[in-house]
């Protein structure tokens, strides 16, 4: 069964996409926060990092940074309803061994399974 690492500070978002996710055949966990997201992918080992980019404390963009560097080989999908941080959330991504693809909010639950079904595929 393949991990899922679901971060986003807004928890019934977080605990939304879990639910999706577990009931599509995957093993996801959620979390609230980046750091506890660091703390969760280094014991959980997911093999796709799902993850918001505007969280209190650090955001987003330090967590796939910090995942990719330490997980080399899990994908990363940003699901952000921020759009002024698109550019900058591309950018970053590009300077990572593997670029995360983007999503915005809000998004449907099947184009989501898509992007994560692709990820996971490649």
């Amino acid at each position: 069964m393949q991990r899922i690492l679901v971060v986003d500070d807004e928890r019934l978002v977080a605990d939304t996409l879990t639910l999706i996710f577990n009931k599509h055949g995957f093993e996801a966990r959620a979390v609230y926060s980046a750091e506890d997201g660091i703390v969760a992918a280094r014991s959980f080992k997911p093999e796709l990092l799902l993850c918001d980019i505007s969280m209190p404390g650090r955001d987003g963009t330090e967590l796939m940074q910090q995942v990719s560097l330490e997980l080399p080989d899990c994908r990363i999908l940003v699901l952000t309803g921020n759009y002024s941080n698109l550019k900058r959330v591309r950018e970053q991504s590009q300077m990572m061994s593997r670029p995360a693809n983007i999503l915005t909010k809000p998004c449907q639950p099947a184009e989501l399974l898509r992007q994560a079904g692709a990820l996971l595929a490649s």
